[in-house]
Formats: structure tokens, sequence, C-alpha cells
């Protein structure tokens, strides 16, 4: 687990070595990746809890996609992540070992 601090952004600049990946960089210093990189300390509600789903990770396709994280709701669609009520959200992260593999299934119930 890690708490976001100044400085923690998700890497989304599909040309850096490090696309689709976390990345910490000086509190106030501007990241050497850009193309829509997300400041994840900045984004509240919505990541003040949060896990990565383990897409596009092992290897890395640069382009096929990024940043894809189960996190607070905010009432509204998403932009391709998965997001539960703050309540729910806490009580799956609760549950949640990442050394047992979970897997996260969509589907119309």
């Amino acid at each position: 687990y890690h708490r976001l601090v100044c400085g923690d952004w998700w890497d989304e600049d599909v040309h850096s070595p490090a696309y689709n990946r976390f990345r910490h960089v000086a509190c106030g210093t501007q990241p050497p990746f850009r193309r829509g990189s997300e400041a994840l300390w900045q984004i509240s509600p919505q990541y003040r809890y949060f896990a990565v789903i383990d897409y596009n990770a092992d290897p890395v396709v640069s382009g096929r996609g990024s940043a894809i994280f189960l996190h607070v709701s905010t009432g509204r669609a998403t932009a391709g992540c998965v997001s539960l009520p703050e309540p729910l959200l806490l009580r799956l992260l609760r549950w949640l070992r990442p050394s047992a593999a979970p897997v996260v299934h969509l589907g119309i119930p």
C-alpha cells in the first residue's frame, strides 16, 4: 500500500520508457513525461482510495492503454476505470490481497 504524496504520478506518455507505471518526481518539479499523465495526489475524491488494475503491464505495450484503476465513485461514468461508492470500495480493499492474484471481472448482471 502507498499513501499518495505530492509528486506521485501515473505515467501515460506513450513515448516514455516508464509508460503505464507509477512514478514519483520531486514535489513541485515538472515530470519528464507528459501526454495526459495523471497527478494522482491531486485527484480527489476518486483517488482517495484506489487499486491498480494490472492491465497492459507485462509486457507494457506503448499505446495499448494505461491507468485502469479501481477507485472511489463520483456518481458519474469513468473514462475506463472501475469505480465503487467509497464504503463498498473500502470493504473490497480491506479484503483484497494482491498475493492471491485477484481478478476483476466485468459483466452485465
